[in-house]
């Protein structure tokens, strides 16, 4: 009878915890574990280009792209492009967005701290504000408590490192979180500074203006007042949301221009990208929609089969990932975060060339762990949660941790 009172108070307790400090509780418990596996790593850490051999955390987490982002918060952008033996334009810090290392660099001079720390403390604010952030937007769509069950899964996801060391990608999903909650809000002359600054941490506003486009279409056509029920659509709402589509078209490709400006080169920034895919297909154009077919010619061998049945099982994954998106648990999210979704995998398509790094270019589709989250089995959600987990150690050995010539960059 004590046991069944005990249990009571303890259910009654949790149901008026605030919802945020079931969200911070979890994004603690979350980050121990994660913290637990990058330090494992890092004990047996070999000596590598970033580092001594059994670096300590900090350390540890600038490795990588890590490096470049120190390098602009120090000294900022090349003026002038470096070029190869060859003379093909080579990597340079161009590759990289300017939000996030300008961000550290302020918090570097305020606090007196080195860029390892920093990065990592701003990395780690971020991604507690994408959990926060994340699920107010989950609740708007489904259920608490399975909008908390998909905070779990953001938190945990294989990927989950990569929002605790010294990259972009926490400070990117929170905006992105921010960007789409007030996209729900119908809030559109907010999400302008929203979109502006997402815009110029990762690439990013093409596709959200292919979202913003597609969600203004869709708010017309469902206003006509030929149909059964017409919602409304009113002409500031009109205005509003069309110029933030336009908005964040310009600022999709405002860091091209921007390189354009520092180096003289129309095409410095694509170039530069480019330059990291080189030793895969070597130097060439930028063709929409091309690098996937291209990167069959050098996959197919590692997977044991011919160029066209790569291709032939590529078509089919996409074609089976759009048609999941008109499923019943996809549905549930709303048009808004399923246009976001493809937008997002239309976005990669067309200009993203396949290899280790395309793991972490999914993270922003995490809106679609609202689709994964909604099974209420105890022990499908155990055994999702276990499999996420098991896929961060993976993840990290796979592509953090630096073995030797290790050719799987995060």
């Amino acid at each position: 009878m004590a046991d069944n009172r005990l249990s009571t108070r303890a259910r009654v307790r949790y149901r008026l915890t605030p919802w945020w400090v079931k969200v911070v509780g979890i994004f603690l418990l979350s980050r121990v574990v994660t913290t637990t596996i990058l330090l494992q790593f890092a004990a047996f850490q070999p000596k590598n280009p970033w580092t001594g051999a059994h670096p300590n955390y900090f350390d540890f987490s600038a490795i990588w792209d890590g490096h470049w982002y120190y390098i602009i918060a120090a000294v900022g952008y090349p003026s002038e492009l470096p070029m190869t033996i060859q003379g093909h334009v080579g990597e340079s810090a161009w590759a990289f967005m300017p939000a996030y290392p300008a961000l550290v660099r302020g918090v570097m001079i305020i606090t007196g701290l080195e860029f390892p720390m920093v990065a990592v403390f701003v990395s780690v604010a971020f991604a507690l504000g994408t959990a926060l952030v994340f699920y107010r937007l989950m609740a708007r769509v489904l259920p608490s408590s399975t909008a908390l069950f998909a905070v779990v899964l953001f938190c945990v996801a294989p990927l989950s490192p990569i929002l605790q060391v010294s990259y972009a990608e926490s400070m990117h999903t929170f905006l992105l979180a921010l960007a789409l909650l007030l996209l729900l809000q119908r809030r559109y002359w907010v999400m302008l500074p929203v979109i502006a600054v997402m815009s110029l941490t990762r690439p990013s506003g093409l596709a959200f203006a292919l979202t913003l486009g597609l969600h203004v279409v869709y708010r017309w056509w469902m206003s006509r007042p030929t149909r059964p029920a017409p919602q409304e659509f009113p002409l500031p709402e009109r205005v509003a949301s069309v110029v933030a589509t336009l908005f964040s078209g310009f600022m999709g490709i405002a860091w091209l221009l921007i390189a354009w400006v520092f180096t003289g080169s129309s095409s410095a920034y694509t170039d530069t990208e480019l330059a990291w895919r080189a030793p895969y297909v070597g130097y060439g154009q930028l063709w929409p929609f091309t690098p996937w077919i291209q990167a069959t010619q050098f996959w197919a061998p590692w997977f044991g089969m011919t160029q066209p049945i790569l291709i032939a099982l590529l078509a089919i994954l996409v074609v089976a990932f759009f048609v999941a998106l008109f499923t019943p648990a996809a549905r549930k999210l709303g048009p808004d975060l399923r246009f976001w979704i493809a937008s997002y995998v239309l976005y990669l398509l067309a200009v993203f060339y396949p290899q280790s790094s395309t793991f972490r270019l999914l993270v922003p589709l995490f809106p679609a762990l609202g689709i994964v989250a909604q099974p209420r089995s105890p022990v499908y959600r155990v055994v999702i949660v276990g499999v996420c987990v098991a896929g961060q150690v993976a993840w990290t050995f796979l592509a953090w941790w630096v073995n030797g010539r290790d050719w799987t960059p995060p």
